[in-house]
């Protein structure tokens, strides 16, 4: 199975509007009309610049749904993983997650610099820049075997604001 790439991902929140507001006005995807007859209580997300059809689907369970366990008392995802072009965006992004109390985490991983963030419901996803194969030097190579801290300003000295990412 050669998977080329994520196409994208759903998740069950407990109030969708109180989602579609946080993947809208802090990640910046907008709402797509094609949701079913008879969802009512789904939505249909499309990142910025995305040829998804959709990335994202909202499913909500209602306010009662208890909060996920999934890593602490059950199996189940841990994070989605979407990637950004620039560290410019990334330190973009970051301070937005920050302004919103959603920021939880940001880790150097050698190839790649990510952030982590939690949606209203506490459901996590990582948001990273990769660094290009081209730039790929021994010390980031060797960095892929641990976690450090990330310092986002000297990556950006290092490789620049905005240089494109990916492999």
């Amino acid at each position: 199975m050669p998977i080329t790439r994520l196409n994208h991902a759903v998740l069950f929140v407990r109030e969708l509007a109180r989602s579609v507001a946080f993947y809208v006005d802090v990640l910046g995807f907008r709402r797509i009309d094609m949701t079913p007859e008879g969802f009512a209580g789904a939505a249909f997300l499309l990142a910025p610049g995305s040829t998804n059809d959709h990335d994202l689907g909202l499913f909500e369970v209602g306010p009662g749904a208890g909060p996920s366990m999934a890593g602490r008392a059950t199996v189940g995802l841990y994070h989605l993983a979407w990637e950004v072009d620039t560290l410019a965006e990334l330190d973009r992004l970051r301070a937005v997650l920050d302004e919103r109390g959603a920021l939880v985490g940001a880790s150097d991983h050698g190839t790649t610099k990510s952030l982590y963030g939690k949606d209203p419901d506490g459901l996590e996803f990582e948001i990273a820049w990769i660094v290009p194969a081209e730039l790929l030097d021994e010390q980031a190579l060797a960095a892929r075997k641990r976690i450090g801290r990330l310092d986002l300003e000297q990556e950006i000295s290092r490789y620049g604001a905005t240089t494109v990412g990916g492999l």
